[in-house]
Order: C-alpha cells, then structure tokens, then sequence
C-alpha cells in the first residue's frame, strides 16, 4: 500500500472554493496525527509523550478545521497554506 503522505499535495486541480481546499488539506493532517497515534498504540511500548504531542496536533487541527465553517476566503487560503506548509514537515519528520 503506497503511502498517501509520501509527497506535497498540490491541490490546484480541486473545483470548489478556498475553503473546500481549506477543509482537504486540515483533513489530511488529522488524518496524519490519527494515523500516528493508532501506530503508536499499537507498538510494543508506546511512548506516552509521543502520544500526548500527537492528540495536541490533532486537536489543534480539529479546532482550525471548525473555525473554517466561518471563515471568508483570505482566511480559507491562510489556512491552506499553514497546513499545507505543516503537512511537507508531518511527512518529512
């Protein structure tokens, strides 16, 4: 199974408007922090800390995710660019 976080998402072919963008890219990176922490979980020993660091991430993510229901399209395009930055990092890390 090839790994969806392997490289940037470009996401410049999406229909839809900034904020459906928005909602992808935010998506992903819960994605990505709920993908780690299930890793975690089921290693032999999981680290604790790791586990607490990746909640935080992906309770951040969550609380941007709802601010964007009210957010216009300068904000929608903001957060884009915020996560889409985090997501390159995520994957490198």
């Amino acid at each position: 199974m090839s790994d969806p976080y392997a490289e940037p998402h470009d996401f410049s072919h999406l229909e839809g408007g900034e904020d459906e963008q928005a909602a992808d890219i935010v998506r992903d990176v819960v994605l990505w922090y709920s993908t780690q922490l299930a890793s975690e979980h089921r290693s032999g020993v999981p680290d604790e800390e790791r586990i607490e660091e990746l909640k935080a991430g992906r309770q951040a993510a969550l609380a941007d995710q709802a601010q964007l229901v009210n957010a216009d399209p300068q904000e929608a395009a903001q957060i884009a660019a915020v996560y889409a930055a985090r997501l390159r990092e995520l994957n490198e890390s």
